[in-house]
């Protein structure tokens, strides 16, 4: 639906990250009759509801009515929301187009689009890969699944400018619907994630397949050569990145140097000694960015800069704070088993780890041995507390502890922790059990931190 003048257009789901937020605004600006639902409170919600301050919003929050999926001219949908919503049916059924923000942002944007998907390392790549080329360009956005919204940035955008958009599963599912694809698609890796929304793991294969599924003769994509599972996804001109040797077109390692051989012969980039970033999923990150960036025609030197100063992003075995020899890093982020693995080969040294939340239906059958190898003390809470001891082998050195809440895990690990040491709080599953998002529970773990200083 291009034209929203006047149209009655339904937002379910505002949302805390600001994607919801750009939606309403972007949607008010353009003359819709806006209505927000969502089955959380005004209390829940206030951050967001004070951000819409102002605009002309009939709010029906804590409780959806089915009457508005039926009447409404537009619905734009969460892409949190499960397309199976008997809500979204209702509309559905009614003759109500669905959308996303998403996916109202690509259908209006005259700019070539990089898109960057994956279990894990789509923020810290989005993040890397918009340095990189904001080094050598003025016109550069970043977007999506990262936080935000880019719809309000639509009249500072021209075909010309850069733009760099982090796509969830749940975002691509949608951006499926209207047969779009980003012209560069990069992705990091494949795991079992987010089985509680999708259903099946090939459903959720599906919806990351979306991001090459459209893409014509002119794109590129740029793809983990270390991962079987998606190193031959795509049928446009592909490059691969590998940590462990030379691949045929695209970025690799090189005993102790990024090289790369998209220009034909074989240049270095930077020392992989020189990354700020920890362990080998980062340092895939950077080679997976550095891929892409030289693709868009950035320096050797520029990339290298970026390589070399990038600091991390919040949440992503982020360094907290050194309490009496105690170090504690915040990998919040860590919302599936896979990701905690990658943080326990990245940590060194005796960890403390601080596990459990929310059940996805994930399995932790691999994630329990290396718990087993890497943990002296494993501290848990939550939903999947039990499943998580479970998956420890049985007489592995790992003691196991549990607690009621984050504040008693984060003041017991301490204590484990002895005189040297690092806690560290990858939880391995979501946290809607108890906060309101990974964002909401790493910041609460920084604050228990600092606490104690």
């Amino acid at each position: 639906m291009s034209h929203l003048n006047n149209r009655n257009v339904l937002v379910m789901g505002l949302g805390l990250f600001g994607g919801g937020v750009g939606a309403v605004r972007f949607l008010c600006n353009a003359g819709a009759h806006v209505t927000v639902t969502d089955l959380r409170g005004e209390d829940d919600l206030k951050e967001s509801v004070e951000a819409l301050k102002g605009l002309d919003i009939t709010y029906v929050l804590g409780h959806h009515q089915e009457e508005d999926f039926a009447r409404s001219d537009l619905v734009v949908a969460n892409p949190g929301v499960p397309r199976s919503s008997k809500y979204l049916e209702i509309a559905e059924e009614s003759g109500v187009p669905i959308t996303t923000e998403i996916c109202l942002f690509v259908e209006r944007c005259e700019a070539p689009v990089i898109g960057i998907t994956g279990s894990s390392g789509k923020t810290t790549t989005t993040c890397l890969l918009a340095a990189m080329l904001g080094q050598e360009s003025r016109e550069v956005f970043s977007g999506g699944n990262i936080g935000g919204s880019l719809l309000g940035q639509l009249e500072n955008i021209s075909s010309d400018s850069r733009i760099v958009l982090e796509l969830s599963s749940f975002q691509l599912d949608y951006l499926g619907t209207i047969h779009w694809s980003p012209d560069v698609a990069v992705v990091t890796n494949f795991a079992p994630n987010h089985l509680d929304v999708h259903g099946s793991l090939e459903a959720y294969r599906k919806a990351k397949q979306e991001i090459v599924q459209h893409q014509d003769a002119s794109g590129v994509v740029i793809l983990n050569g270390d991962d079987p599972e998606v190193r031959g996804w795509g049928k446009a001109k592909r490059h691969l990145f590998s940590a462990e040797g030379a691949v045929q077109r695209g970025t690799y390692v090189d005993l102790d140097r990024i090289m790369h051989n998209l220009s034909g012969e074989p240049k270095e980039i930077c020392k992989t000694g020189s990354l700020k970033l920890p362990g080998k999923h980062n340092l895939r990150n950077a080679l997976a960015a550095a891929c892409t960036a030289l693709s868009a025609g950035i320096s050797e030197s520029a990339i290298a800069s970026v390589l070399e100063s990038f600091q991390g992003v919040e949440h992503r075995l982020e360094f907290v704070a050194r309490l009496g020899g105690v170090s504690f890093v915040n990998d919040s982020i860590a919302t599936s088993p896979e990701r905690t693995q990658v943080a326990l080969d990245a940590v060194p040294g005796n960890i403390v780890l601080i596990a459990g939340g929310y059940d996805k239906g994930l399995a932790y059958d691999h994630l329990g041995p290396v718990i087993g190898r890497r943990v002296s003390n494993l501290v848990l809470l939550g939903d999947t507390a039990e499943e998580i001891a479970d998956s420890v082998p049985k007489g592995s050195a790992t003691r196991i502890h549990r607690t009621d809440n984050l504040a008693a895990a984060v003041n017991k690990s301490r204590a484990l922790a002895g005189e040297e040491g690092t806690v560290l709080f990858s939880p391995a599953s979501a946290s809607y059990d108890m906060f309101r998002n990974f964002a909401d529970r790493g910041k609460k773990f920084k604050e228990l931190v600092k606490e104690m200083n």
